[in-house]
């Protein structure tokens, strides 16, 4: 029966991982200028023109990747917070780590902004600080003396702390010029703008090897998900597992939202749809998060690439629009 359920996980996500290469493919072939299977091929083998390799390369390419590494980042974050609190209603965006990593990252918009060779370095890092400083700050709010924290205590902190900050957020908007201020505006509503090379090699090796640890420690995550008492004689060290694994879910969430914006349902609802696919077990359960969060940023962004609303619309807000609904539905079968 083990064996079954595990062959059954494994044959999934080898589906999704197809299914993302192919939601790939197809995000390369269309846009304002449509390309064919056969001349997207040609431009990989270096058979394409200069206006073909400058619309895959330089503009498409980027955007795919980023929406990949944004999509892991936030559902394996996601992942891990509804791991640790036992509650589905964790997430970056629930327990006001992505406001956090937002307001350090505007007041770098805001107060040290540069074209520097720098930059792409400096935003994960300050968007680091911040989602951290965040989680410092809604722990020790939420703790409670000769007491465990309770999960819903600690989300009904970060959602009051997360209105603050995004109050401060704002303040901070209305501060900027226009050309600033539009940046900031599409940027708190899911916008994929650092689609370019040099911020993509910087996140690369971030999700990357956070992930690697995450998936290194998937037997721990299963261990405490049986409880703290049953782990804890198991020979967890709960307080050191639960700090080390809190800081991989922070920095995940915090280098997405500095280069992709605040996609606040992805971290949620990703985790879901895995653990409907999968189970609960964390060796299956994190790559499928990964890749279902993956999925569903890049179908968004394609859908806003392909498809004229009128108006250049952020990818996340086409999130919003698909995810809502799955949103109210988990509302409905927690009441």
């Amino acid at each position: 029966m083990k064996l079954s359920r595990n062959s059954r996980g494994i044959s999934i996500i080898l589906l999704l991982v197809v299914l993302t290469l192919l939601v790939a493919i197809l995000s390369m072939n269309v846009g304002k200028m449509n390309l064919s299977p056969l001349e997207v091929f040609k431009i990989i083998m270096g058979e394409g023109t200069s206006k073909q390799n400058l619309i895959v390369f330089d503009f498409r390419l980027p955007r795919i990747v980023l929406s990949i590494l944004v999509g892991i980042g936030m559902g394996i974050s996601g992942c891990i917070m509804q791991s640790l609190l036992k509650n589905d209603m964790a997430s970056p965006g629930t327990l006001g780590i992505s406001s956090g990593s937002g307001l350090f990252v505007l007041m770098y918009i805001t107060l040290f902004a540069s074209e520097g060779l720098l930059s792409p370095i400096l935003l994960p890092g300050l968007a680091f600080a911040g989602g951290l400083t965040a989680a410092f700050l809604i722990f020790m709010f939420a703790f409670r003396r000769g007491r465990d924290i309770s999960p819903t205590g600690l989300i009904l902190t970060g959602v009051a702390m997360g209105s603050g900050y995004s109050a401060l957020s704002l303040m901070l908007t209305l501060r900027l010029d226009k050309q600033q201020y539009d940046f900031a505006l599409r940027w708190q509503a899911g916008d994929l703008w650092g689609d370019d090379w040099s911020y993509i090699m910087v996140l690369l090796p971030w999700v990357f090897i956070i992930c690697f640890y995450v998936f290194y420690r998937s037997n721990t995550l299963n261990t405490l998900n049986l409880g703290n008492q049953t782990a804890s004689g198991l020979g967890v060290a709960i307080k050191r597992e639960f700090i080390g694994l809190t800081i991989a879910a922070v920095a995940l969430a915090s280098g997405s939202v500095a280069l992709g914006g605040n996609f606040f349902f992805v971290g949620m609802v990703s985790p879901h749809l895995a653990r409907k696919l999968v189970g609960p077990n964390h060796k299956l359960l994190l790559p499928t998060t990964a890749l279902v969060g993956a999925l569903v940023i890049l179908i968004a962004d394609t859908l806003t690439r392909t498809i004229s609303f009128g108006a250049d619309i952020p990818t996340g807000i086409i999130i919003t629009i698909l995810v809502t609904p799955y949103f109210l539905y988990l509302l409905s079968k927690a009441s």
